[in-house]
């Protein structure tokens, strides 16, 4: 295995394990952070990853990377809900964002949260820019975020909306 290959294998488990000891941290209350969205689909887990991975392309905006429980529990062959976590950001908005914040830089990517259900439908989740810029209080990083929230929510929206059978 190439050291390459090594160092991104360890980053991913870091990511995840920090990702396991979040969700332990916050065990005792299910509920979101202010300015979390969490859209419903119709459609199953593969079937909405795969639309959010579009829909990201579609709205010019880079997969810089991913991370998933549930594919490296199967590797185990253990089984869990399917969960995909897609990091998700753009060169010219890191530009702009270091220019207002280097601090904010830990921010990026922003993060985009599939989930399966277990009537066989899958969730989207993600936090709004302007809620995860917002406690840096720079006028120039919120109105970068409000334009972020804007293409969030167009890749929300496209990911689930209903299929109109010509795709």
């Amino acid at each position: 295995m190439t050291t390459t290959a090594t160092s991104i294998r360890l980053h991913v488990g870091l990511l995840l394990l920090g990702m396991l000891l979040i969700a332990t941290a916050r065990a005792d209350s299910d509920t979101p952070l202010s300015g979390t969205v969490t859209l419903q689909s119709p459609y199953p887990f593969d079937a909405l990853a795969s639309r959010v991975e579009q829909a990201i392309q579609k709205h010019q905006m880079g997969l810089v990377a991913q991370a998933s429980a549930s594919r490296g529990a199967a590797q185990r062959g253990v089984k869990i809900p399917g969960n995909l976590v897609l990091m998700v950001f753009r060169n010219d908005y890191a530009v702009r964002m270091l220019k207002a914040s280097v601090a904010a830089g830990i921010e990026a990517p922003l993060r985009l949260y599939v989930t399966e259900n277990s009537d066989g439908t899958s969730n989207l989740t993600y936090r709004l820019p302007s809620a995860v810029f917002a406690p840096y209080g720079n006028a120039d990083l919120d109105a970068l975020a409000k334009e972020l929230d804007a293409v969030f929510e167009a890749i929300g929206s496209d990911a689930i909306r209903p299929s109109s059978g010509a795709e």
